[in-house]
């Protein structure tokens, strides 16, 4: 590290169902979103992290490459927090489905009551 290199304060959360982790810490100015994640340690701490195809975000906006960069290219910022995504257990209009589906049976067991 250089004499005239910035360091900056950037945080790397990781959520599972039953617990979040936020880690913080100093990286150099320039450092990528991926490189910040392995200087954390999360990936110790949750060996099921697989980086090669965890998708990741800054503030919930997805660094997928195309409206933003990919984590490898995208430079940190001051006070960025790099957030790394669980894949999803169900489609969302499969979650939505249902819970219409449960709504509907509750409506037609109170109007069978009455």
């Amino acid at each position: 590290m250089s004499a005239d290199a910035q360091i900056i304060e950037v945080e790397v959360a990781f959520a599972l169902p039953q617990e979040q982790r936020i880690i913080a810490l100093q990286v150099q100015s320039g450092t990528t979103a991926l490189e910040a994640v392995r200087q954390s340690g999360i990936l110790e701490a949750y060996p099921m992290i697989d980086i090669s195809t965890a998708a990741m975000g800054i503030f919930s906006r997805v660094l997928d490459g195309k409206s933003t960069p990919l984590p490898q290219d995208h430079v940190l910022a001051p006070g960025d927090r790099v957030e790394i995504y669980r894949p999803l257990q169900l489609d969302p209009k499969q979650v939505r489905l249902l819970r219409a589906k449960k709504a509907k049976k509750a409506r037609s067991a109170t109007q069978n009551m009455r």
